[in-house]
C-alpha cells in the first residue's frame, strides 16, 4: 500500500494532507525518514509520524455536523478561534473535517476518520456537488445570474458552470440556491463578488447525497450505514 494511503487508513489525515506531511519529513518507515510519495508500506513495517507509531483504524466513523457561524474547519487555529473539532475532543477516535466551510458560513459539514472517503469527496476529479443557500446583497439581475451559471474568472481560471435558481428577490437582497462541484477557497463569495454583489449569509444544505434536513446549529449525528454507502 502506498504510504499516503496507509496514513489515511490510520486516521492520521486525508491522503492529500498526508502527502504534505511526507514532503515535510514528518513520516518514517522502519526508522528511516521518507519523503518519496511512491513509497510502499508492507505488513510488519513500523510507520511513525513525528516519532509516534501509527496503525490502521479498524472502525471508521462518520458524522454530520451543523456548523454554526463562528467556527473554523481546522484541527487548530493560530488565532485561538473556536474550531469544529472542539466539540469532539472526547470522541473515541480522531476526526477530520471533509473540505472547508469558512468562519462566516454555516451548514452541513462531514467529519470522519476515513481518509479514503475524504479523498473521494474532496478531489476535484470526482465532481461531488455541494449545494448552498446564499443571501446576496441587492437585486441580483438576470445578467449576473447568467454569468454565475456560465462560470466567472477567479485567479485567472474560469469556474465550472454552477446551477443557480432564485428563491426570493427584493430591491435590497436576493436569496439563491447555488450548486457547485469545485472547492476553491471562499468560492461562492468570490463568484458573487465577481458579478458585483456581496454574500450576506451562506449556508451549505447538501453535500453529495447528504442533506442537512431539520438539524439545528451545533447539532451532530452519526451517519447511517446507508448514508455512508451513498457517499461512497
Amino acid at each position: 500500500m502506498r504510504l499516503q494511503k496507509y496514513l489515511a487508513s490510520c486516521g492520521v489525515a486525508s491522503r492529500r494532507k498526508a502527502e504534505e506531511m511526507i514532503a515535510q519529513g514528518l513520516v518514517s518507515v522502519n526508522g528511516r525518514v521518507v519523503t518519496e510519495m511512491g513509497t510502499q508500506v508492507e505488513e510488519g513495517d513500523l510507520v511513525t509520524v513525528e516519532s509516534r507509531p501509527v496503525t490502521p483504524e479498524e472502525t471508521m466513523h462518520y458524522i454530520l455536523y451543523y456548523k454554526p457561524v463562528g467556527e473554523v474547519t481546522t484541527v487548530s487555529d493560530p488565532r485561538g478561534r473556536p474550531t469544529v473539532l472542539d466539540h469532539f475532543r472526547d470522541y473515541p477516535v480522531r476526526l477530520f473535517p471533509v473540505g472547508r466551510l469558512d468562519f462566516d458560513s454555516e451548514g452541513l459539514l462531514i467529519l470522519t476518520n476515513d481518509g479514503e472517503l475524504t479523498q473521494r469527496l474532496t478531489h476535484p476529479s470526482h465532481e461531488v456537488e455541494k449545494r448552498y443557500i446564499a443571501r446576496v446583497s441587492n437585486n441580483l439581475e438576470d445578467d449576473a445570474l447568467f454569468r454565475l451559471r456560465a462560470g466567472v474568472m477567479l485567479d485567472g481560471r474560469k469556474t465550472a458552470p454552477a446551477k443557480v435558481s432564485v428563491l426570493r428577490r427584493d430591491p435590497f437582497s436576493t436569496d439563491i440556491l447555488i450548486t457547485i462541484h469545485e472547492g476553491r477557497n471562499r468560492q461562492i463569495r468570490r463568484m458573487v463578488e465577481a458579478v458585483g454583489h456581496q454574500v450576506v449569509r451562506l449556508k451549505r444544505v447538501q453535500y453529495g447525497a447528504l442533506s442537512l434536513g431539520d438539524m439545528k446549529r451545533g447539532e451532530w449525528r452519526e451517519l447511517s450505514a446507508q448514508e455512508v454507502a451513498l457517499l461512497k
